[in-house]
């Protein structure tokens, strides 16, 4: 049976689905054209005119708003209504949506709670490709909008056959969500490439069952800031990573393949008791080694593939080739990534994926991988898989070195690692010892006293920022439709 069959075999009964190829077909193309329905426009343009008159919990406060957004919320929910039939595997959180917004609406527009919405919307369970979902929920996105207001979005599943195999193999993750955006209201018109439940309104913390990233808006990213930073720097892309930026589905896969490995690495290796380091304050370098560890992870994981299958090559299934053909484009979409849009993206206030690609690029700098030489940046493309291994590896002996020390201790064992790459501030406490008050005292402490920019931009990311800078702003809100016709 494949995926898609069994998938949809669990779709409710008296939806009468049963995973035959044409009815899987039929349940994928139900919603074909959605995003310019007249449903979907009315339920966009009210949403959008409800952010208005909400106040950044998500409330209406004002009392003189009411009736309009008494009249906005009946039209989401008759939209909503309307479009339920193209949805049947979201028949109970669309219902529960529609009762979230008139307990909301009778309740007096108070703090928002759709927690039962939430709780019915398990997306997870029909990874499909080419499967669509309506998503409309109080939420704030990351790297986006910190207001929580009513978002609505349709958005497409990505799960190709050859991910499928993977997420059933080796690298199972039953909450990882790969998704395309299709349309959205004004809070998804950012920086922002995921859809997490954390976000949502509600009135406590459910089980959190899935996780959505829009590769479709990564792999675009990455298609313009990488075209642009390689004209720049006069890099001669290898063969694959200039597909990459020809061939938008292409590097949509490859990024599926990035995340669902790095997603899955959060809770795996020697780590430290609190790896996601969500609700504790710690200097924000520690979030980097975190986030390069899971994504050198993905790196090492697809050398291993593609070594693996390169040695049986005479013998590979079409899922393999195909495994094969993306275990090699994550390598380069990591590194180019990192160190062409992480390291120059957002402010310098505590960045810490931006210090991640700093510490990339210079650790291969500095092992004789990368040069920058007669104003060109060029690599060796045989010996850099070792060196990106390297770095990983040194932070897994951090981490497994962690679990016998102190908190302070890591912390300092961790700003040991980083400044034996990168320079810190030429003001920094931290590099010039911190005092024993210091030391000595609670964590706080600590905290405080790193810099903001604890690791300034080094002079050859100077100059590539204010070349790159307006490409960079370039991509808030992009989407897959938005770079079709890259050159």
């Amino acid at each position: 049976m494949s995926s898609q069959q069994h998938v949809l075999n669990q779709l409710p009964t008296t939806q009468a689905i049963i995973g035959e190829p044409e009815v899987v077909e039929d349940v994928v193309d139900r919603a074909a054209g959605v995003e310019t329905s007249a449903a979907w426009l009315a339920l966009k343009a009210a949403a959008t005119a409800l952010q208005g008159l909400q106040v950044q919990d998500g409330s209406v406060p004002d009392t003189a708003h009411h009736d309009a957004a008494r009249r906005y919320v009946a039209t989401i929910t008759a939209a909503i209504e309307e479009l339920r039939p193209l949805f049947p595997y979201d028949d109970a959180y669309l219902a529960a949506a529609v009762a979230d917004f008139g307990r909301w609406a009778d309740g007096g527009f108070g703090v928002p709670d759709f927690l039962d919405a939430l709780v019915a919307f398990q997306p997870q369970r029909h990874r499909v490709d080419g499967l669509r979902h309506l998503v409309v929920f109080p939420m704030y996105t990351q790297n986006g909008s910190s207001n929580r207001h009513v978002e609505a979005l349709l958005v497409e599943v990505i799960w190709p056959r050859f991910v499928s195999a993977l997420e059933a193999g080796d690298y199972g993750n039953k909450l990882f969500l790969p998704l395309r955006l299709l349309d959205f209201t004004p809070g998804y018109d950012t920086n922002s490439a995921v859809l997490f439940p954390e976000t949502v309104a509600v009135r406590e913390t459910p089980a959190f069952t899935w996780g959505g990233i829009f590769q479709d808006r990564e792999a675009a990213r990455f298609r313009r800031v990488v075209g642009a930073a390689a004209e720049i720097t006069d890099l001669d892309l290898p063969e694959g990573a200039t597909r990459m930026l020809t061939d938008q589905a292409l590097t949509e896969k490859a990024f599926v393949v990035w995340d669902l490995i790095h997603d899955r690495t959060h809770m795996r290796g020697d780590l430290p008791f609190d790896p996601f380091m969500i609700k504790q304050r710690m200097p924000y370098f520690l979030y980097s080694l975190e986030e390069l560890r899971c994504d050198l992870t993905a790196f090492r994981e697809c050398v291993r593939l593609e070594e693996r299958l390169a040695a049986r090559a005479d013998e590979l299934t079409l899922a393999d080739e195909e495994t094969l053909e993306h275990a090699r484009l994550v390598q380069y979409a990591v590194i180019f990534d990192r160190i062409f849009r992480f390291a120059i993206t957002g402010s310098r206030v505590r960045n810490y994926d931006g210090l991640g690609g700093q510490l990339l690029f210079a650790w291969l700098h500095q092992r004789g991988v990368l040069h920058w030489t007669d104003t060109s940046l060029a690599f060796d493309w045989d010996e850099v898989p070792a060196a990106v291994i390297a770095l990983g590896e040194a932070i897994d002996e951090l981490y497994w070195r962690s679990i016998d020390r102190p908190k302070t201790a890591h912390w300092l064992a961790a700003y040991d690692l980083v400044r034996g790459t990168l320079t810190p501030h030429p003001a920094s406490a931290w590099a010039r010892g911190l005092p024993a008050e210091v030391l000595a005292g609670p964590p706080k402490g600590y905290t405080d006293a790193v810099l903001d920019d604890e690791f300034p931009l080094s002079m050859f990311y100077e100059s590539l920022d204010k070349r790159m800078r307006p490409v960079i702003e370039s991509t808030a809100g992009i989407t897959a439709s938005s770079e079709v016709a890259l050159p």
